[in-house]
């Protein structure tokens, strides 16, 4: 079946951060949310690359792809790309864990102080033409990498429709209205098929991402093609590539996440960081009503704190589709060492920042396309949460321990709360899983009188 899709997915035809300097121990990536799309968008000036991940599973001769876009797009502005570059932006910025450790504080009182101080929270064939009676009209046609490509501009949106489903597109019902304010914007119609022989020669099993440049002074995403045949939620992450400040949508709500809090340690078990963190989107999105951007990231690219993964070389900026950075053949970056999630500058760095968006919505949620504009804001953020263990002592090592053990077990306390509070969840489910240590009752505390006397009381 011939698919119609929207630009960022294939379907039917996730307070300000300073230094963390802790150990990044886990993430939560894109794969986590089984229905997300996920775009590049490079912006600077009017001059615009989006780049598309392909997500089709299916016979490849029934892929198709359409995509609204504000220009007709030239051969040389259409590039077949690679998936590599969405999973490191995918690992650089996703949502992490970052562990500490408790000093003993019968060793190092003074470092526990200092540490508690310097750690505390801080506030993405050419069909052949048709008769003028439908209103479309091919402006072009080219095959580039493993598909074949044309540019349509149209008129009116049943010609369009009955375009597309006479070239033998299966496209979902009420197409034509979800192609009519695109139409009465004179924006173009990308259509992509896959060419079989071409794809045959790649080697590849998977289709492989599109990528196009061009200008327009729209700052802007077409949504809302795809929801012609989209079946509950859907999830868009877009990864924001600009060089001054942090993305945001200017006609819906953009909010950051809940985030640089102190959550169970069990979350480093297993799949439970994954698992919390879906509950938690979810959560989040429902409480918005399905109606907000939710921010994840926002970094400077040259550097990171704590580390998911190295941030990305000029190398691969450009091939994401960042023009501006230096030609990597002549400003080479060395090899980056192991961040082991400590802050890690990188040398080099190109002047790129990371906005990561994270969308769950619904045609009713979203009833127009996502518009953007970059603010001025350069506040680091991300979605981290923190896991701190507490020392092993005895209660009676030392003055200190029994006070410090009293603390941690009103932190755990507090750290459960918050878990279910972000997820929904049961609290007596997450008490279950934290393993809470044993603090035994202090010694009954002596009446004020006695020993006044000495031992023998009179005798």
């Amino acid at each position: 079946m011939r698919k119609l899709a929207l630009f960022t997915l294939l379907t039917a035809a996730v307070g300000a951060a300073q230094a963390f300097c802790g150990f990044y121990v886990g993430k939560a990536d894109a794969q986590l949310f089984n229905d997300a799309s996920q775009v590049i968008v490079v912006r600077d000036g009017d001059k615009t690359v989006v780049s598309m991940l392909n997500d089709y599973q299916g016979e490849l001769k029934e892929f198709a792809l359409v995509v609204p876009v504000p220009t007709v797009l030239q051969k040389g502005q259409v590039n077949v790309g690679e998936k590599a570059i969405f999973d490191r932006l995918d690992a650089y910025s996703a949502p992490r864990l970052a562990e500490y450790y408790d000093p003993n504080p019968c060793e190092a009182r003074l470092e526990r102080r200092r540490n508690e101080a310097a750690m505390a929270p801080v506030p993405a064939t050419a069909p052949a033409p048709l008769g003028k009676s439908l209103g479309v009209t091919v402006e072009a046609s080219y095959t580039v990498g493993e598909y074949d490509i044309v540019i349509l501009s149209a008129t009116q949106s049943d010609g369009l429709e009955t375009w597309l489903k006479r070239e033998g597109y299966r496209i979902p019902a009420n197409s034509a209205k979800a192609l009519a304010p695109y139409i009465r914007q004179n924006m173009k119609f990308f259509v992509a098929k896959v060419n079989l022989a071409e794809q045959a020669k790649t080697g590849f099993q998977m289709l492989r991402p599109l990528q196009f440049a061009y200008e327009s002074e729209k700052y802007m995403l077409p949504i809302r093609l795809g929801m012609a045949n989209a079946r509950g939620p859907q999830d868009l992450i877009i990864y924001m590539l600009t060089k001054n400040g942090r993305v945001e949508t200017s006609n819906y709500r953009t909010v950051k996440l809940p985030a640089n809090m102190d959550l169970p340690v069990f979350l480093k078990q297993g799949n439970e960081f994954r698992n919390f963190y879906k509950a938690m989107f979810g959560e989040q999105a429902k409480k918005e009503g399905y109606r907000a951007v939710f921010t994840e990231y926002f970094w400077d690219m040259g550097w990171c704190d704590p580390c998911a993964a190295d941030p990305l070389s000029p190398e691969e900026l450009r091939k994401a589709g960042v023009f501006w950075v230096n030609n990597p053949a002549a400003a080479a970056s060395p090899p980056a060492l192991p961040s082991q999630g400590r802050m890690m500058p990188m040398p080099g760095a190109q002047p790129v920042m990371l906005t990561r968006l994270h969308v769950r919505y619904t045609p009713e949620t979203f009833p127009e396309d996502l518009m953007f504009q970059e603010t001025k804001d350069r506040q680091n953020f991300q979605t981290r949460y923190v896991l701190r263990h507490p020392a092993k002592i005895e209660a009676d090592a030392c003055p200190e321990a029994r006070a410090y053990l009293d603390g941690v077990q009103k932190r755990q306390e507090a750290e459960a709360q918050q878990l279910a509070t972000l997820t929904g969840g049961d609290i007596s489910t997450i008490r279950s899983k934290i393993p809470l240590l044993p603090v035994p009752p202090a010694p009954p505390a002596k009446a004020w009188w006695e020993g006044l006397w000495g031992s023998t009381n009179g005798k």
